[in-house]
């Protein structure tokens, strides 16, 4: 069963990003983050409900949630609504490269030749996307855009690795995260006016994102992780360049081939630079 929740994550995952860009044609990012969030707080409650219980260390979540779901999301969100699909999703995928610069700062950890190497190489893609396959010149088209999707990647691994210590188990976790996280993002919709009853299919794709890429997929994930970890940790570099497949197929974006080195240079950036 492992490998099935594996291979199903990995499909839903792949499908988020056009999810993402469909979706931000009705919505703003953080009407698109209130409804998800709803969404996901939702469906984590109905996984927790046997064994929920107030206890101390769920106020971990009380800083949590306002990482993600509202700050990460926001930003997130904000890449796509700016830039090309193709190009949002491949600057969020750097996140592991972050991760490890973070890791080595937080933990004082000198990083190793080749990681250093692995981290040249996948910037080096990311510069490869953001400037259409023309590095040299650095004629950006949209400068915010690029720094909000390379700032959501610099979020997710400081999430990450908040959430090193945190032992309670992920359904426990995730439902206070978004317990929280949906307080805050309901504040801040609601103090900036954004609260709206939307249309069908603006409801449609926002319940789509809460269910797949911010709840159910998280446990299939998880799953997969404890039971073949090697197994799930490999098919994990499908996600990018599945994902530019539906980009292409259901958004309707061409995919520059500039996309295509870049995202190989990251993940290869990804897996030389793994310690």
């Amino acid at each position: 069963m492992s490998k099935k929740h594996a291979i199903g994550a990995v499909f839903l995952w792949s499908t988020v990003a056009s999810a993402f860009k469909l979706s931000l044609q009705y919505l703003t990012p953080l009407q698109l983050v209130f409804y998800a969030s709803l969404t996901s707080l939702l469906i984590f409650g109905v996984f927790y409900a046997k064994d929920f219980r107030l206890k101390r260390e769920n106020l971990h979540s009380a800083y949590l949630g306002l990482i993600n779901p509202l700050v990460y999301y926001v930003v997130l969100f904000s890449a796509y609504d700016r830039l090309p699909a193709q190009e949002a999703q491949a600057l969020n995928y750097t996140w592991p490269l972050m991760l490890v610069i973070l890791y080595a700062i937080v933990f004082k950890k000198k990083p190793k030749a080749k990681t250093i190497a692995g981290l040249s190489l996948g910037f080096l893609g990311v510069l490869v996307v953001v400037a259409k396959g023309n590095p040299t010149e650095l004629n950006f088209t949209n400068p915010f855009g690029i720094m909000l999707g390379l700032g959501s990647a610099v979020i997710w691994a400081t999430y990450w690795i908040l959430n090193l210590r945190d032992e309670r188990p992920l359904v426990e976790k995730m439902f206070w995260n978004f317990f929280f996280g949906f307080i805050y993002v309901a504040i801040v919709a609601f103090v900036t006016g954004a609260l709206i009853i939307p249309e069908l299919k603006a409801l449609m794709g926002a319940v789509y994102i809460g269910l797949f890429e911010m709840g159910i997929t998280f446990l299939l994930w998880y799953q997969a992780v404890n039971d073949d970890v090697a197994f799930a940790s490999n098919l994990a570099y499908v996600v990018p360049f599945l994902s530019l497949v539906f980009i292409s197929v259901i958004v309707g974006e061409t995919i520059a081939p500039s996309t295509v080195v870049g995202l190989i240079m990251i993940v290869c950036g990804i897996i030389i630079g793994r310690e």
